[in-house]
């Protein structure tokens, strides 16, 4: 290992003994909070390591890790990078026959799980998997009458006649380019692959995103997005670890409001739906208020956006604006943040897929200004992102320190730099396809301004070619639509067809106060006469206007539900399996185009 380079195993030893006794993280398992310092995370995560040294485990073995953010789930990834190993998240929304196909494909040998209802998933599914030797029950979970399962704490004390000297020589043989975590894809289209990323991508990617976000020691961050994903584990683990962060886990998703208010970030991750929510609710709030309340918040939000685009471009609002700045905060902004738990927060990031610019500019004109990033598992996370002071909303903002970025022949965007993984495991087909001479070929769709900052305009793989031969990149339409009040989620379709039409999913906070004020039920509103019209209008007004006569949307159809995960519409990041869509609902696709064009 060169003496410039530092695994994240290092780091960890590094920060407890030089801040062993502060916070490393926090839990609520118990009911209330329970506080780990350093130097607990360290030791806990060398106890981990030997206990998988003692079960049998060496170097390039795989662990899988199957449950929601809770520690056991960082210490077990972190243990398997110690000993040599590989860690593998698997998403808990995962039904028993994926869990196997991972558990399979990964050769894997032990796994962690949270619960009885993961370990039903793999009983289900053991005999099938002849590569697992082990279950290990997260703590406080019941133990199975099983003996190929063991408690958490079994596991731990199963790992103390193991030598430290022999822990210790493995780490100092860790290397940059040794494959330690697997990430694997939530699938849009077929079976996922798993991108093998190396210490060196882990470290470098986590030191030069932390930098460059301004992240500094005793930062605090709520952890709650499924640490199967990249944004998430570099953020809980790698990130944390590098500068110092003080990590709360949430354990339960749907808590993630209350745990927000209780935690208050410094440093704030969301995937678009979670900012798409706040949306939601704050504009609620907001058109309730009347009289002088509504003035002054149409006031202030006047204030906080011209503030905003001042920031944007690097600068500080002074003279009159400044002064009204503080104003407007001390009337509104301050309070808005309280109430949702943001008010101790620097960095706020969207991430995972593109976010609604109507919505960055919203929470931007109440002081929340949202830095969008870009990037993939197959880059470790990040390759462009708006930074403080450089920010265009509507970008993904300039490439990061290190990552060097370029457009091919097709427009698709193409990076290197140490953040590229190592390529699929087990499929070196894919591998050569997207890998070329260091060049990632990320299947992304995108162009760079003068002053070099990213827009994605599409997925290769998404674009729509009509029955007449136009090639329409779905993505910024179906932005377009979701940034409607009434919109949840929006599909284009077109394939092979002479126009585009959409099929639609209400928001449902939107849907009901739609609903209340024309006195609809909302169980059948995907069916009103009145909504309709109202969409029609909208999307005529305020989507076709902004796109090509080609890209306008002529139709649509309403969905009685959401988009789920469990539904299999969703990915577990929120990303529309266009596939699943296709098929699922190819029946109201053929309705939407007997209807004819009706915009």
């Amino acid at each position: 290992m060169s003496a410039t380079f530092e695994t994240i195993i290092h780091k960890l030893e590094k920060r407890a003994a030089s801040q062993g006794s502060d916070v490393a993280y926090r839990d609520k398992l118990t009911g209330s909070w329970r506080e780990a310092t350093w130097s607990q995370y360290n030791d806990r995560s060398r106890q981990v390591a030997k206990a998988l040294l003692n079960l049998g485990l060496g170097n390039g073995d795989v662990v899988t890790i199957l449950g929601n953010n809770r520690p056991e789930w960082t210490l077990m990834l972190v243990g398997a990078m110690r000993m040599g190993g590989i860690g593998a998240g698997i998403y808990t929304s995962n039904a028993p026959e994926e869990v196997s196909y991972i558990v399979n494909h990964s050769e894997c040998k032990v796994i962690l799980l949270e619960d009885k209802t993961q370990y039903d998933k793999v009983l289900a599914e053991w005999n099938n998997m002849p590569t697992l030797q082990r279950v290990v029950m997260m703590e406080g979970a019941e133990r199975p009458d099983d003996d190929r399962v063991m408690s958490w704490e079994d596991f731990l004390a199963s790992g103390s006649d193991v030598d430290d000297a022999r822990l210790n020589e493995i780490q100092d043989g860790l290397t940059g380019d040794q494959v330690c975590d697997f990430i694997y894809t939530s699938g849009t289209t077929g079976p996922p692959k798993a991108v093998m990323l190396t210490h060196e991508n882990l470290s470098w990617t986590a030191e030069m995103l932390a930098n460059a976000s301004d992240i500094t020691s005793g930062d605090e961050v709520l952890s709650y997005l499924p640490l199967s994903h990249i944004a998430e584990q570099t953020s809980t683990v790698h990130i944390a670890i590098t500068n110092g962060v003080i990590v709360n886990y949430c354990h339960d998703g749907l808590q993630v409001a209350d745990y927000l208010k209780e935690v208050r970030p410094m440093v704030f991750f969301g995937v678009p739906r979670v900012w798409e929510r706040f949306y939601a609710g704050i504009s609620a709030r907001m058109a309730e208020a009347e009289g002088p309340k509504a003035k002054i918040a149409a006031w202030a939000r006047g204030v906080g956006a011209k503030s905003t685009a001042v920031r944007n471009a690097g600068k500080e609002p002074g003279g009159l604006l400044g002064i009204q700045e503080k104003i407007a905060d001390k009337l509104v902004f301050s309070k808005l943040k309280a109430a949702l738990g943001l008010d101790r927060c620097r960095v706020m990031i969207s991430g995972a897929a593109p976010a609604s610019i109507e919505i960055l500019e919203f929470l931007g004109s109440l002081g929340m200004p949202i830095n969008e990033i870009y990037g993939q598992s197959e880059g470790t996370g990040p390759t462009s992102s708006n930074l403080p002071g450089a920010v265009k909303f509507g970008t993904v903002g300039r490439p990061l320190p290190g990552v060097e970025v370029k457009l091919g022949p097709d427009d698709e965007i193409i990076f290197r730099g140490k953040n590229v993984f190592a390529g699929y495991f087990k499929d070196q087909a894919a591998t050569d396809e997207c890998l070329i001479d260091g060049w990632l070929h990320s299947g992304d769709l995108g162009s760079l301004d003068s002053d070099n900052f990213l827009t994605i305009t599409g997925r290769k793989k998404d674009i729509i070619i009509t029955s007449g031969g136009k090639n329409i990149a779905p993505k910024n339409i179906e932005g377009a639509l979701t940034a409607l009040e009434l919109v949840g989620h929006a599909v284009c379709i077109g394939e092979q067809q002479r126009y585009l039409t959409a099929l639609i999913t209400l928001e449902p906070e939107a849907a009901k106060r739609f609903a209340d004020a024309n006195g609809e039920d909302v169980a059948t509103l995907h069916e009103s006469n009145a909504l309709r019209s109202h969409l029609e209008t909208e999307i005529g007004a305020k989507v076709n206007n902004q796109f090509a006569r080609v890209e306008h949307v002529r139709n649509f159809r309403i969905l009685p539900h959401e988009f789920s995960v469990e539904g299999g519409e969703l990915t577990p990041t929120f990303k529309i399996k266009r596939n699943v869509v296709n098929e699922k609902y190819a029946g109201d696709i053929d309705k939407v185009y007997e209807m004819g064009q009706a915009i």
